[in-house]
């Protein structure tokens, strides 16, 4: 399986915070995260938020058919806990507007974000895909969509379909960036930590930021500037040459090893 090989390298978490800031971007998608998530809920919390998420995205690729079905059914109740009502207006969308994690139109765009980030990530820090590996990736993805509650068919199963279905989105108009996805994002891109949590926060706001597609950039109210492409640019080329010297047990997700 290609999402064996792409999801088994620790450094396409780079591209986790590339994909949160596209979600929020939805207004009902950063409603439903800024009323039920806290991201500024201390170290110890924040860790073990991470924590959570990379072992379910883990359990998703490598488990068993049991631990698949028990992360699953983790992950829907959690959803399940996940409505509400749109606080304040924002772009086409009113203020009173429902909300439901449940909905497959939202799930939808988390998972595109998700897998449209997670190639992007690989492809730059890793090293290239070819398209038919692309198309593997979307489609074994989208084997998840029923167990998620999202209708069989409906995930984009190809790059092709993917990049048209992000496409329609931005075009629709169904993306606004507001006051509250501009708080979350403050807060992602400045997790807790001390001194030596430093160099972890420029790297992720780096490579958050410059993975933005420049109209998202824009929303957010972010300045990209060319050495900062440059920098961008730089570091990738330094982790794919470090990928060729460094073991695999340094560079891969233990679970992916066991698999």
């Amino acid at each position: 399986m290609i999402a064996h090989r792409v999801n088994r390298e620790v450094v396409v978490v780079l591209g986790w915070g590339r994909a949160i800031l596209m979600q929020l971007a939805h207004p009902l998608v950063a409603a439903g995260v800024g009323g039920h998530s806290r991201f500024d809920a201390g170290p110890s919390a924040y860790v073990e938020r991470m924590r959570r998420t990379i072992g379910a995205m883990l359990s998703l690729t490598f488990g068993t058919e049991e631990q698949l079905r028990q992360t699953a059914d983790r992950i829907n109740a959690i959803h399940r806990r996940v409505h509400g009502r749109l606080g304040r207006s924002v772009g086409r969308y009113p203020a009173g507007t429902l909300y439901d994690a449940t909905d497959p139109e939202l799930l939808t765009w988390v998972h595109s974000t998700l897998i449209d980030s997670q190639l992007r990530t690989y492809a730059l820090f890793v090293g290239p895909l070819t398209t038919d590996e692309r198309d593997r990736y979307c489609a074994e993805a989208a084997q998840l969509g029923p167990r998620l509650g999202i209708p069989e068919g409906t995930l984009p199963e190809t790059t092709a379909r993917l990049e048209r279905y992000l496409h329609e989105m931005e075009r629709d108009g169904r993306l606004a960036v507001g006051e509250q996805a501009r708080s979350l994002a403050a807060a992602l891109l400045a997790p807790p930590g001390g001194l030596l949590a430093a160099p972890a926060r420029w790297l992720g706001r780096l490579t958050t930021v410059g993975l933005l597609p420049a109209p998202m950039r824009d929303r957010y109210g972010f300045v990209w500037s060319a050495p900062d492409e440059r920098r961008l640019r730089s570091v990738a080329a330094a982790l794919r040459a470090g990928r060729r010297v460094v073991p695999p047990m340094l560079r891969e997700w233990p679970v992916a090893r066991r698999a």
